[in-house]
């Protein structure tokens, strides 16, 4: 494993062909699509894909504040701001317990302790 600072991160240059990016087409996506073995005309390739959202867009949409919700699922208030940045990626075992509080949050939250009404 390499490590590198952000700094030294920053300055290495992008490897997108933006102009290949954006002369992309929705023909070329469908056509790379039915290459893939995916037939875009049948969305059950999307069957079994859960929406999982941020911790911050859950964390808001609770009316928590960052350190409120941090206390909650018992995180560092630093991890939670890198996950909400997107400086670290949230592991796998976390976004369970997020996937749940977002799915379930009365229930989550009576099972979490937490004894005070969600906002609206």
């Amino acid at each position: 494993m390499v490590r590198m600072t952000l700094a030294e991160l920053a300055s290495q240059p992008a490897d997108v062909d933006h102009a290949k990016l954006d002369a992309t087409t929705e023909d070329d996506i469908r056509r790379h699509m039915i290459e893939d073995g995916y037939d875009p005309d049948d969305p059950s390739y999307m069957e079994g894909a859960v929406v999982v959202r941020p911790p911050q867009m859950i964390r808001e949409r609770l009316g928590m504040t960052q350190v409120e919700f941090a206390k909650l699922i018992d995180a560092p208030l630093a991890t939670l701001k890198n996950w909400e940045q997107g400086r670290t990626a949230v592991p796998p075992y976390v976004r369970v317990l997020l996937n749940i509080i977002d799915r379930e949050p009365e229930a989550a939250l009576r099972a979490l302790g937490l004894s005070r009404p969600l906002a609206a």
